[in-house]
């Protein structure tokens, strides 16, 4: 495996590995719900991860693509175009500002400090490596999502260990709306879609061939369906104890020890910095050149700052369903027109 397939497959990591999925809350609603099919909507949902991986990625090379914009013009027309655009600009934005906000959180409810230092200090780090341009963006996925694979890896594994295969979700819960485990796999991918169309169309400079697209979309993609399946299991174990935490796999770190905890908040507010930068970086990328890039990264970390204050929980419950709606409209699109 080349150093640049093993680069793409983290930025990819990163992207998605944000706040609902290394918290457990999107992997509890979306597969935790349906019991022990939900590990199998899991990995269905890492394949399908990898699929999508390698197709945008291939296509971006293929096509000589150099970010969103030139992609979104291949598959719509120009109205179209604005719209999303629009959309995107506003997504990626307030996903930087969730981010805020959940740095915010975790250094308030763990560490004790001030919620507003957590949101400075998070500013401050993204502002750093948006100005350091792909490189910056690559070399800190490349440092920091193994850390964040070792510490998920090493909690479910010890809780495994601890209590064994042993479910209190076997069957999964009765539902009131409609899907399975399978539809939810679809949607998980496509609720994440938005984000990954506008990273993954920028990464071209990093693609030195077909090979390394495809082996850096698809080995990504395939992680995150495994790195999943170890969130999901603990999760399973203790499901009637921790479902209606916001972060339950913190409440899960409490059963190794306090001490371990602290450190898999550390953990998450790595998950959150690396989905932060993905979002800042989509942004930045798509509406600043070399001479005004510093001018606009100050700007965008300025502006997230206010929009961050209006709190962690109530802006992932009413922003994120939208965008993911529109992500699936944009996922469908492309595999149709670009097929």
């Amino acid at each position: 495996m080349d150093r640049d397939s093993i680069k793409i497959a983290f930025i990819y990591i990163g992207t998605v590995i944000g706040a609902g999925f290394a918290s457990g809350r999107e992997i509890i609603d979306f597969f935790g719900v349906y019991g022990v099919n939900g590990i199998i909507g899991m990995i269905i949902c890492g394949c399908v991860f990898g699929f999508i991986g390698a197709f945008f990625l291939n296509k971006v090379y293929e096509l000589k693509i150099n970010n969103n914009n030139e992609l979104l013009k291949l598959i719509f027309s120009k109205k179209v175009v604005f719209f999303i655009e629009s959309i995107v600009t506003i997504f990626l934005f307030v996903g930087f500002s969730i981010m805020l906000s959940g740095s915010g959180a975790i250094f308030k409810e763990e560490f004790n400090l001030s919620y507003d230092i957590g949101i400075y200090i998070m500013a401050i780090f993204c502002f750093i490596v948006f100005i350091s341009e792909l490189s910056g963006f690559a070399l800190i996925n490349f440092i920091l999502v193994p850390i964040l694979i070792v510490g998920i890896i090493f909690l479910s594994t010890y809780i495994i260990l601890k209590e064994g295969f042993i479910f209190s979700n076997v069957e999964g819960v009765k539902l009131t709306t409609k899907g399975n485990f399978i539809t939810s796999a679809f949607l998980y991918v496509g609720f994440n879609s938005l984000l990954l169309s506008v990273v993954l169309s920028s990464l071209l400079p990093i693609i030195s061939s077909k090979k390394t697209a495809i082996k850096g979309g698809a080995l990504g993609g395939l992680a995150l369906g495994i790195i999943g399946c170890f969130i999901l299991v603990p999760l399973l174990i203790y499901y009637t104890e921790i479902f209606k935490f916001e972060i339950p796999m913190l409440r899960v770190s409490e059963y190794v020890s306090m001490y371990y905890k602290n450190i898999f908040s550390i953990v998450l507010w790595l998950a959150m910095f690396t989905t932060a930068i993905a979002n800042g970086y989509g942004f930045i990328e798509n509406r600043s050149n070399k001479v005004n890039r510093k001018v606009v990264s100050l700007i965008f970390c300025l502006c997230g700052i206010p929009m961050a204050k209006l709190g962690f929980s109530n802006l992932v419950t009413t922003i994120y369903p939208i965008f993911g709606y529109i992500g699936i409209m944009v996922l469908v699109a492309s595999l149709y027109k670009l097929r």
